[in-house]
């Protein structure tokens, strides 16, 4: 049977954004369903803030999903700017355009100039195509990595939904985009940003979420072994380790034990298999001699 979607005005209630968001696989806990049905609710961007790996991502494409709306993605990296995220104008057409012109005999530049800035030639990123599509969903991921200045016209753009282009004038959208913007803090986001949204830390899921989440993606899977992989993982996360398990991970290791026909956590697959859920030396290292494969 085939999902159904929903526009986000039709959601009546937090609990039935879970529904949606659950039929689709996304097993949110009450803060963090109460905090996007806000977020669509009174039209505010949603601010998720939290270690990688706990569905911050994930629960923009199952939203986009719910909604029927396609997901469009801005992923900030150090250096992004303005015109990355914006828009740009595309210097190759022009030029054929040009030279097209000048073959037929044009001459008179203002109109050539004209043309040369006609909406075709605009090469629509992120941020633009976000306005310009109607109903969309705008995840900027990962906005800690990006520099302090496209923060600030972050805001800006997330203030009115508006973006001008000189040559073209003022693009503003009909219906705004739902905005998802995460964060795995590794720098602090500036509180300007943050009061501009709605915001939610998320934590790792409790045993008892995370047990059932595996349950839902993994068909196949037994509920030994996701308790046991769910274990190990809780185990890990109150260590001392360089980079804790995400349920992104945990989805991985449970998924690797399955290709290999585990049924529970065999302390052989196990660390066979420790590069699916543990991404540094040190931690699998740990992991092998503290014993934590074995279940408690």
């Amino acid at each position: 049977m085939p999902h159904r979607t929903t526009r986000s005005s039709d959601v009546g209630s937090p609990a039935e954004l879970a529904a949606l968001l659950g039929e689709r696989g996304y097993l949110a806990d009450d803060g963090l369903t109460t905090a996007c049905y806000l977020a669509l609710r009174m039209g505010r961007p949603l601010f998720l803030e939290g270690e990688a790996g706990v569905g911050k991502t994930e629960l923009a494409k199952t939203l986009a999903a719910v909604l029927g709306a396609p997901l469009i993605r801005l992923q900030c990296y150090e250096g992004l700017d303005a015109s990355q995220a914006l828009y740009d104008w595309d210097f190759a057409r022009q030029l054929l355009h040009l030279k097209a012109a000048e073959a037929t005999g044009a001459t008179d530049a203002a109109t050539l100039e004209g043309e040369l800035y006609d909406r075709r030639f605009l090469i629509a990123r992120p941020l633009l195509r976000a306005l310009e599509t109607q109903p969309s969903v705008l995840l900027v991921d990962e906005i800690d990595r990006a520099d302090d200045e496209f923060e600030a016209f972050l805001l800006e753009v997330l203030s009115d939904f508006t973006i001008s282009v000189p040559e073209l004038g003022t693009i503003s959208a009909p219906v705004p985009p739902v905005v998802v913007v995460t964060s795995n803090r590794t720098r602090d986001v500036h509180d300007a940003l943050k009061r501009r949204c709605l915001y939610h830390w998320l934590e790792h899921p409790s045993f008892e979420r995370e047990v059932a989440i595996l349950l839902r993606r993994l068909p196949g899977c037994t509920e030994t072994l996701a308790a046991d992989v769910a274990d190990a993982a809780r185990r890990r996360r109150g260590g001392c380790v360089v980079k804790p398990p995400g349920v992104a991970e945990t989805l991985d290791w449970a998924e690797a034990l399955l290709t290999l026909g585990a049924r529970d956590l065999d302390p052989g697959l196990a660390a066979a298999t420790l590069g699916a859920v543990l991404k540094y030396r040190e931690d699998q290292q740990a992991v092998l001699r503290d014993g934590v494969l074995h279940r408690a």
